[in-house]
């Protein structure tokens, strides 16, 4: 029976090497009878793999594509490979791909061999990319959080908050969340007995320990950590309803600058923060959209200093 897998695993690999092979060519490679192939055909067939065979000048056996996408089987060099756009892809430097990204490479890391994983660490390090406006994230912390998240391993590590103190936290990770400039980890803080959104790109010598903790009733990944990074930080928080519909609205900011709610088809509830009132002022008046603030108070009068100045500019 091993003998027979190795096989079929080896005919798997001719198969997804080049595009058609005839029965007596895969007889050779393999070591085995014409008659063998046909057998080990059926058996990848069971599996779910469409392998197609045609007669003729030209005919023989190719891999097809099929109603679902069946397990690739990946040489050392492709494995390299692809783990490296992963982690680059994973940075994200392909726009909306990230957590996909980190998903799949979290697959492929539980299976690469240590020699291979070395490579893509030295690949890795080798390669320089010309940063927009992202905040850089160490891809090994990803990993780090990635496994421990998936294997319900306690984390430590080095925090810097905004202020720059740095203390030092031990975690349960739950979800990785990309917001397009940054990652955050939403995670139960043990130190402060509750959940927080941990920054990657602030936090420092990340370690996964062996503790395995017990999964507890989680937040809304994405809900918890767009409130965290849109109001929690700031001095002000604005309650601003707008002539629109939420998805018209949504359209014109940013997840981590505002939360939108539908109140009917018409209008919708922005929820936005910041540490300048004139600065939320000018953010809010630039979605430009007609918009009522339903507080704070201070905000109102903040709108009526700015259409001052505006009017002043406009020689109004």
């Amino acid at each position: 029976m091993a003998e027979t897998t190795a096989r079929v695993l080896q005919l798997l690999g001719l198969l997804q090497s080049r595009p058609v092979w005839t029965g007596p060519e895969l007889a050779d490679r393999l070591g085995v009878t014409v008659r063998s192939v046909r057998r080990d055909v059926e058996r990848l067939r069971d599996l779910g793999y469409p392998v197609l065979a045609s007669k003729g000048v030209g005919g023989g056996y190719q891999l097809g594509a099929g109603r679902s996408l069946p397990p690739l089987l990946l040489d050392s060099e492709e494995a390299v490979a692809v783990a490296v756009c992963l982690r680059l892809a994973a940075g994200g430097t392909v726009a909306g791909v990230g957590e996909a990204a980190l998903r799949t490479l979290t697959k492929l890391d539980q299976v690469l061999p240590g020699r291979l994983r070395a490579q893509v660490a030295a690949l890795q390090e080798a390669t320089v990319t010309l940063d927009g406006r992202t905040d850089a994230v160490d891809p090994e912390v990803l990993m780090t959080l990635a496994r421990a998240s998936r294997d319900l391993h306690r984390v430590r590590f080095g925090y810097v908050a905004r202020g720059g103190e740095v203390t030092a936290r031990t975690a349960e990770p739950y979800r990785l969340v990309a917001t397009g400039r940054r990652w955050y980890v939403l995670a139960y803080d043990l130190d402060r007995d509750d959940w927080r959104t941990f920054r990657l790109d602030r936090m420092t010598g990340v370690v996964a320990t062996t503790w395995v903790f017990r999964p507890r009733e989680a937040p809304d990944a994405r809900e918890f950590v767009a409130r965290s990074v849109n109001q929690s930080p700031y001095r002000h928080v604005a309650r601003v309803r707008y002539a629109a519909s939420a998805e018209e609205v949504s359209r014109r900011v940013t997840p981590t600058s505002a939360s939108v709610e539908p109140i009917d088809d018409q209008s919708c509830l922005l929820v936005a923060g910041a540490d300048h009132l004139d600065h939320l002022a000018v953010h809010l008046v630039g979605i430009g959209i007609d918009c009522e603030v339903l507080e704070p108070p201070e905000l109102v009068t903040a709108m009526r200093d700015l259409a001052g100045r505006l009017a002043r500019a406009a020689g109004v």
